[in-house]
């Protein structure tokens, strides 16, 4: 178990030892660091500082590494990418006080790594949790944003139906919900995150919760689970308050901690945007449905929409190379 450490502030928060990040595949890029409320918040920042900028944000239970793939091609292609994580994630720092956690929060340290950074025409990757949070930047300061890529994600708003799979993920997360009960102790995100990815099936992650049976995977799939689990590495169930929050953060089940009112908000000031917006969208995610992100897109008039059928919700880690070469292709349309 790692050392539990206290800003001056009096937050205690656990730090994962750099040796969990060595020998990611396809993901060797050295971290930075920026303090938000004397804590370390981690991001790379990669290819030529002159050029076009790529935000790319993640959700949750991920971290930057689920960018990879498209942060790897657009910097081939010139791009300076700049994939942050979230407090709670990857190489930030993490709480170990649930309540620490909000939406609000979360927004506010982005906002400060933009405003650190001085990020100014800004392509913006987003998905899942990634969404509101950094959607809520291009709400607030849109002089600084020049295109946006939105991915199988969604902004409260009053009219926003909620799926059955999403309100049986704020369930499971509950004190006597699945990953409630059994995440770290039983079950690591990593596992969780080889289902969702299409490497095994949720009966082999319940043989993991009933009996401790874990099922073969190929060589290329146990790094990546590796890789969504090095984050909280040694750190226990105490270095899990960061993704055990998102899911409670969830608007309907909790509004204050789940920004509702701010998203409805950012929700109806992203109608006034009118530069250019593509929709990259998971058509197999259950989450986030095709017919959603269809509906949104539609609010656009200058919007694309791009549908992969066999994409489900975390498109980035299946699909990162074709999601760089739609938006390139979609970039260079007139």
């Amino acid at each position: 178990m790692s050392q539990v450490l206290t800003t001056d502030q009096g937050v205690a928060f656990l730090r994962t030892p750099e040796a969990a990040f060595q020998g990611l595949p396809d993901f060797d890029h050295a971290p930075a660091y920026i303090t938000f409320e004397g804590l370390r918040l981690a991001y790379v920042d990669v290819g030529p500082r002159d050029g076009p900028v790529a935000l790319l944000m993640h959700g949750m239970p991920t971290w930057s590494f689920l960018n990879r793939h498209i942060l790897n091609r657009l910097v081939a292609e010139g791009y300076r990418c700049i994939a942050a994580d979230h407090i709670g994630f990857g190489r930030s720092d993490k709480p170990i006080e649930d309540d620490w956690y909000s939406i609000l929060r979360h927004v506010a340290a982005q906002r400060a790594l933009i405003q650190a950074l001085d990020l100014k025409d800004i392509t913006l990757f987003c998905q899942d949790w990634g969404g509101p949070i950094s959607l809520a930047q291009v709400a607030e300061a849109p002089q600084r944003f020049a295109r946006l890529v939105i991915m199988n994600t969604w902004l409260h708003h009053e009219a926003y139906a909620y799926t059955d799979a999403l309100r049986r993920w704020n369930a499971q997360w509950q004190a006597d919900g699945l990953f409630g009960l059994n995440v770290p102790d039983k079950l690591s995100l990593g596992w969780f995150m080889m289902v969702s990815l299409g490497h095994m099936t949720a009966q082999d992650l319940y043989g993991i919760v009933s009996s401790g049976t874990y099922p073969q995977l190929t060589p290329e799939a146990a790094a990546v689970r590796r890789a969504y689990d090095a984050p909280f590495e040694g750190l226990g169930r105490q270095g899990h308050a960061g993704p055990r929050r998102f899911p409670l953060s969830l608007p309907f089940y909790n509004p204050e901690g789940g920004a509702a009112a701010d998203q409805a908000r950012w929700f109806a000031a992203l109608d006034t945007w009118t530069k250019p917006i593509h929709f990259i969208w998971g058509g197999a995610d259950n989450v986030f449905t095709e017919d959603w992100g269809r509906a949104w897109a539609g609010r656009f008039p200058q919007a694309s929409f791009d549908v992969f059928a066999d994409a489900g919700h975390f498109l980035q880690d299946t699909h990162g190379e074709r999601i760089a070469e739609t938006f390139l292709a979609r970039r260079a349309e007139p």
